[in-house]
Formats: structure tokens, C-alpha cells, sequence
């Protein structure tokens, strides 16, 4: 997975990414953004418009946010509360739309 978003992103959304990801793979769900790994090519335009620095490569994930590189997959590759099937890799946002919920692990912080 080359990019990660974690915990500084819950409730706070400012979807900058979102406009700077050439290939729209940042995927909005209730509180906080997913990207989707297998749509990432790797390209690091989202990181430096992050306001939060919520976003990093998978590798470089601090201490406290390593939960999130499992949970960022979890959200494309399980069933989310609601959906009758995984997300999968749909080929990108604008596609999906807004998916309007979250991993288990966002929506009980």
C-alpha cells in the first residue's frame, strides 16, 4: 500500500487530496479518507496539501498510526456497515461518489 491516511484525518476531511490525486483514488467515507491501494500509483501528490498531516507512504507511518495502514486496507477489501459487498478497487471516487461510511475501527474513536 504506498500511501496511508490516519487518525489526524478523522472529523477533520479537508479532501485537499482528494483534488491533488491524479488518479482519483482517495475515497471519502463518514468521519475520515481511504486510499485505496490498489489504485495508488505511488506519486506522493497528496501528502504536502494535507493540512493535518494525516497522509504518508506505508513505510514511513509514525508509531502511533501503524493500525492505519491494515485499516486503510480493510476499507476496500471488507464488507463496510451497510454495503452488502466489499468496495473493491471501482476505479476511482467520482465513480463511487461520497461512500459515507466507515471501518469499524474509525467509528468507535
Amino acid at each position: 500500500m504506498p500511501y496511508v491516511i490516519a487518525a489526524p484525518c478523522i472529523d477533520v476531511m479537508d479532501k485537499s487530496c482528494i483534488e491533488e490525486c491524479p488518479v482519483d483514488c482517495i475515497y471519502e467515507g463518514e468521519r475520515k479518507l481511504y486510499v485505496n491501494p490498489k489504485e495508488c500509483i505511488d506519486c506522493g501528490a497528496c501528502e504536502p496539501v494535507c493540512p493535518v498531516e494525516a497522509i504518508s507512504q506505508d513505510r514511513r507511518v509514525a508509531d502511533e498510526y501503524t493500525d492505519f495502514i491494515e485499516d486503510n486496507r480493510r476499507f476496500f477489501t471488507e464488507m463496510l456497515p451497510g454495503r452488502d459487498t466489499p468496495l473493491g478497487a471501482p476505479g476511482g471516487s467520482h465513480k463511487t461518489g461520497r461512500i459515507g461510511v466507515d471501518t469499524l475501527m474509525v467509528a468507535d474513536r
